[in-house]
């Protein structure tokens, strides 16, 4: 596995457990929908959490969170909603980022809740 791949994996187990930590309840992850995947799936305090998880090793050219294009935003949008009418979800959905860099073996985690709305 290249190392960017495992990087990235790490990053989302790492999301896992803070967000479990957190009280949230994870309903799916890496769900696919075409070629767009929805990193986790969630539910907190009676809204629909849809999580993009983005790990970077150091923030020299990026910081995480900046990955999220608005392209990116709509793609995840798109799938949300095959996921929402495929199990049926009548809830309130919010898009959050949760943003991670590893460096050294230590880690920093940036949970920004409701980081991009579906544009109407």
């Amino acid at each position: 596995m290249a190392e960017h791949n495992k990087t990235g994996r790490k990053g989302e187990l790492l999301a896992l457990e803070f967000l479990r930590t957190k009280g949230y309840e994870i309903l799916d992850t890496n769900w696919q929908d075409k070629k767009v995947e929805i990193d986790i799936i969630a539910r907190f305090k009676g809204q629909l959490v849809i999580v993009e998880v983005k790990t970077r090793s150091s923030t020299v050219f990026e910081v995480p969170k900046e990955a999220v294009t608005i392209s990116k935003q709509r793609n995840i949008i798109k799938a949300t909603n095959a996921y929402i009418e495929m199990n049926s979800i009548d809830l309130e959905c919010r898009f959050d980022i949760v943003a991670i860099v590893i460096s050294n073996n230590n880690s920093t985690i940036e949970h920004i809740e409701e980081a991009f709305y579906p544009l109407l």
